[in-house]
């Protein structure tokens, strides 16, 4: 709860995953990348409720022995690649007989997001008086040295009509969506298809723990990731990574 407002976390977890099977129940730092989602949001000070959205059995029960709500079952056709997160969000406030005044997704997918993370977004929506939050971080590349190009080979800035940088010091300062944590007012998301919106806010994190991950190379990555945050010495600073 914040400021007299009620907060629901959503962690979505599907079964299938082209890219990596069985992904969500894959392990970083000994923990499943569910394990993490979970316990991240019970660790978050504002997050009244942890929910877990899936239609697949082992995840559901494996979200139940970590504590988590599982009071309803995602339909199959929400669990497809067709399907969007906007149409899973508003089938579990649906679903959900309890009513909240902001809702907190969280993808299993960001393993390094901490508790936090999630307070400081929700944190943010609430006193800039957004309809919602996302959380974002500096891209590794910047998108004015991006290039598409064409059937004969020649290439095309992705951001045309821009001054041609040189040195990367003098690049604008850019954000890109991580993925990690997603906040908005429930009244307010029931009927817009996306998070982002001319009045969206974005809770940056560092680089470090705004690690997705889609394929094996992001699991390495990852699993490196935890090894050098999640120490006894960091975890005395004052920053939990769940």
């Amino acid at each position: 709860m914040i400021n007299g407002h009620s907060v629901v976390a959503l962690v979505t977890a599907r079964g299938g995953s082209k890219g990596v099977r069985r992904k969500n129940l894959r392990e970083v730092g000994g923990r499943t990348l569910l394990a993490r989602a979970i316990d991240a949001a019970q660790r978050a000070e504002t997050v009244d409720r942890v929910v877990l959205s899936s239609e697949d059995p082992e995840i559901i029960a494996a979200a139940i022995a970590c504590g988590c709500d599982t009071p309803f079952v995602r339909p199959l056709p929400l669990a497809t690649d067709e399907a969007s997160t906007m149409d899973v969000v508003r089938h579990a406030l649906e679903a959900l007989r309890e009513r909240y005044d902001y809702l907190v997704v969280l993808q299993p997918t960001s393993p390094l997001r901490v508790a936090a993370d999630i307070d400081g977004a929700v944190q943010l929506c609430v006193a800039a008086g957004a309809p919602a939050c996302v959380s974002v971080s500096e891209p590794d590349k910047a998108p004015y040295w991006i290039f598409t190009r064409d059937d004969k080979g020649r290439l095309k800035p992705l951001i045309a009509k821009t001054p041609q940088f040189r040195r990367r010091q003098d690049l604008p300062p850019t954000l890109m969506l991580n993925g990690a944590v997603y906040v908005a007012r429930c009244d307010w998301i029931v009927n817009q298809p996306e998070f982002t919106s001319a009045e969206t806010v974005g809770y940056v994190m560092p680089k470090a723990r705004s690690v997705d991950v889609d394929d094996e190379l992001d699991f390495v990555v990852a699993e490196a990731l935890a090894a050098k945050l999640e120490t006894p010495e960091a975890n005395r600073s004052g920053v939990r990574v769940a």
